[in-house]
């Protein structure tokens, strides 16, 4: 059967503070029980001692045994006279010891009072003379005897016999250690009914913020994405709850970035496809000829077409990880010179000046993809390429910083504001107010560029160039 937090946690509560509970009943009835004895047997030496020291005086006074033998009542004066209440007698003990021989003691007991768990002193002693032979006593009962010697002037004249048994507690004595049984009871009974109401109440306070924890991954589940939960404590529960709210938070994000990533695309792919269909219908309908200009109109739309949905493929790619990296130890500034090569009359036709600033002392090498290393840079010249006015300069500059490379490529105007700087590499962004369609692709090569400095592990980041237009900034690790 499904049991609920709440319940869980309310039992183990109550079944740890219960344990506790009766662990410390039984500790405090075995400590009050073995201090109630030790304090008993210490009164009963107590009493023992008195009893011996009265026996030795009577023994000094009548010079011997002589007038104490056979003389009952004047032994049991004896022992109460020893006794802390000497005006209590028990009666019946007194009236049944009369009826039996002048040497037997203790009295014969009725069965109800013969498994007694405590036995009065009176009724545990027996006299023996120095021979110890019996003055009061049971023949039976000797080998059970604990003998104390009766000294008169440095000898022994006789001994007081205990027999084994535990002291008896008086009466006051007993309903003290009953009331003290009943008061432990009671106080374990309250505290196990205290410790449930408290459970109850932890129970409740911790399991409704994991309820409530239950109840908005559920939402989340569903798609409610912007289900957030109070943060009340600084505990793991508090955490629990920030944590959560990020990752609602970036799941919101996420969603948000796909739809208006699926918009994009939708955006993207309908222009060149109305494009297409405009000057196709133009062609059926006779309107335009089909002329050398018109197939290269329709040609550089469909190639634009292209161009967007290969991006669209690498960049997908790249976010999967699917990407396919065959590192080696390479120059990037090898590399990147044949780049700047490769592209050398494209800058030449839109009279672009580049200069390239290596400060390194040495040949470096790095750990990368010489394809995919071309791929970003091929990506930062061309967007310098396509985004800066006709007569333009890009200055690109590489030096080392302790063990990373460090290359920026800085290009003339038009700029970038300066809030639309963390966007760049966000895919399908453009600065509408100066780098515009037209100049251009979907704003994917940046996204591109980013994913590949991230396999790289490396860092890539966008600044205002000091010729006034933008400038990428890349690190990458060197290999030691």
């Amino acid at each position: 059967m499904h049991k609920s937090i709440r319940f869980k946690l309310f039992l183990t509560f109550l079944l740890t503070t219960s344990f506790v509970v009766s662990g410390m009943y039984l500790f405090m009835r075995w400590s009050l029980d073995r201090g109630f004895n030790d304090f008993i047997e210490t009164r009963q030496q107590e009493r023992i001692s008195t009893l011996i020291e009265g026996l030795s005086e009577y023994y000094a006074g009548d010079q011997g045994w002589h007038a104490l033998t056979g003389n009952k009542r004047k032994w049991m004066d004896l022992l109460w006279q020893a006794h802390e209440h000497r005006h209590y007698r028990p009666t019946p003990w007194f009236k049944q010891a009369l009826t039996e021989p002048p040497d037997v003691w203790p009295p014969a007991l009725p069965e109800s009072h013969a498994n007694w768990r405590f036995k009065p002193l009176e009724l545990s002693v027996m006299l023996l003379r120095a021979d110890k032979s019996i003055i009061f006593g049971r023949r039976e009962s000797l080998r059970q005897l604990t003998l104390h010697p009766i000294r008169h002037q440095a000898q022994t004249v006789g001994f007081l016999g205990v027999l084994p048994g535990k002291p008896v507690n008086q009466p006051l004595e007993l309903q003290f250690m009953e009331r003290q049984s009943q008061s432990f009871i009671w106080i374990a009974v309250f505290m196990v009914l205290l410790s449930a109401g408290l459970a109850l109440l932890l129970a409740y306070t911790l399991g409704r913020p994991l309820k409530r924890i239950t109840a908005a991954a559920k939402a989340l589940a569903v798609g409610s994405y912007d289900t957030r939960l109070p943060v009340e404590s600084g505990d793991e529960l508090g955490q629990l709850a920030r944590d959560f709210n990020e990752m609602a938070a970036a799941l919101e994000q996420s969603e948000q970035t796909r739809r208006r990533w699926v918009a994009d695309i939708s955006h993207e792919l309908r222009t060149p496809l109305a494009v297409l269909r405009g000057e196709l219908e133009a062609l059926q309908d006779g309107i335009r000829p089909l002329t050398q200009a018109a197939v290269d109109s329709l040609m550089n739309d469909v190639m634009r077409l292209h161009r967007l949905t290969d991006d669209l493929y690498q960049l997908s790619l790249s976010d999967q990880g699917a990407l396919s990296y065959r590192k080696i130890q390479i120059d990037p500034v090898v590399v990147l010179k044949q780049d700047l090569a490769a592209l050398a009359p494209e800058f030449a036709s839109k009279q672009f000046s580049v200069q390239l600033t290596n400060k390194l002392a040495t040949a470096i090498k790095i750990h990368a993809d010489p394809d995919r290393l071309s791929q970003l840079y091929r990506n930062l010249l061309n967007n310098s390429l396509n985004y800066t006015d006709r007569g333009g300069q890009l200055d690109i500059a590489v030096f080392q910083q302790t063990n990373r490379l460090i290359m920026v490529f800085a290009d003339s105007a038009p700029g970038v504001p300066a809030q639309e700087l963390p966007h760049l590499f966000d895919r399908f962004y453009r600065v509408e107010s100066s780098r515009s369609r037209h100049h251009g692709g979907a704003g994917l090569g940046l996204a591109i560029c980013s994913n590949i400095v991230q396999a790289h592990n490396g860092t890539i980041t966008a600044q205002v160039s000091h010729l006034g237009g933008l400038a990428i900034h890349i690190e990458l690790p060197i290999e030691s």
